[in-house]
């Protein structure tokens, strides 16, 4: 069996390499750390199984399924979930993948990759159907609208959304609203996880802003862009990033001068 690691977070990246290490059945295996790396090893390899991060940044879990079979149609799937949405609902009705909930662990990714090494094609479908009922009841529940942060002897309670910036300070980050900003001792990988689902995208790599309060853009002819919030403040967008701005509208009109 090969395998192909898709997932930016090292501890988990080292994690999940252990494991496979571990396996006797496991001939080779690579790691990818965002879908563009993904496609690159998919394209000059060949893999049985992808071990992918429900959180990787760039393209939606649904988009990549279909990049990488049109690549290598031998990969069967794995997909971590951490808190389903639509699009991972979309890459589970392909009927090209099986899941396995985090946290990480040797048991229960072992089990997932003994059912990807003796499952056909059909018996993972009728897994996948089985499962859909639970994964759409999982992602219909409504996002947690308060949280807390410990800041100057205080505790504060908010909703997320009211948070316009997150931006790294060193071994802090500096999390910033309409009315007030908070220094707190956080890594910004962590923040991005837990407000991903608000609408927060990556901008730099030490930026996160929140799209809804996102106003302009402008492209720049080096690749970076310029993004403007609410208030006037202004951020650069830099190469790496730009493919996250698509997140910023549901549809565009006119000529796009955004990367697909």
């Amino acid at each position: 069996m090969r395998v192909l690691i898709v997932e930016d977070e090292p501890l988990s990246q080292t994690a999940l390499a252990n494991i496979l290490s571990a396996r006797s059945d496991v001939e080779h295996f690579d790691s990818a750390n965002d879908a563009s790396e993904a496609l690159e090893k998919v394209a000059t390899d060949s893999y049985n199984v992808l071990l992918l991060d429900i959180e990787i940044p760039e393209v939606s879990r649904s988009e990549l399924v279909d990049q990488l079979r049109k690549q290598n149609r031998s990969v069967s799937f794995i997909l971590f979930v951490t808190a389903p949405a639509e699009d991972v609902i979309a890459a589970f009705e392909k009927h090209t993948v099986d899941y396995v909930l985090k946290p990480i662990s040797a048991e229960r990714i072992g089990e997932a990759l003994d059912r990807a090494s003796r499952r056909t094609e059909g018996e993972r479908a009728v897994r996948l159907i089985e499962a859909l009922p639970q994964l759409r009841r999982l992602s219909s529940r409504p996002l947690p609208t308060r949280m807390a942060i410990r800041t100057k002897g205080r505790i504060l309670f908010f909703d997320p959304r009211e948070i316009i910036a997150v931006q790294a300070e060193g071994n802090y980050v500096l999390l910033q609203r309409k009315s007030e900003s908070y220094l707190l001792k956080e890594s910004l990988s962590e923040v991005a996880k837990k407000l991903k689902p608000y609408g927060f995208i990556r901008i730099h790599r030490s930026v996160l802003v929140n799209t809804s309060f996102v106003e302009e853009v402008q492209p720049y002819l080096t690749g970076s862009c310029s993004l403007r919030i609410t208030g006037g403040r202004e951020y650069t967008v830099t190469r790496t990033y730009r493919k996250n701005l698509r997140s910023l509208a549901e549809f565009w009109i006119g000529r796009r001068d955004l990367p697909d």
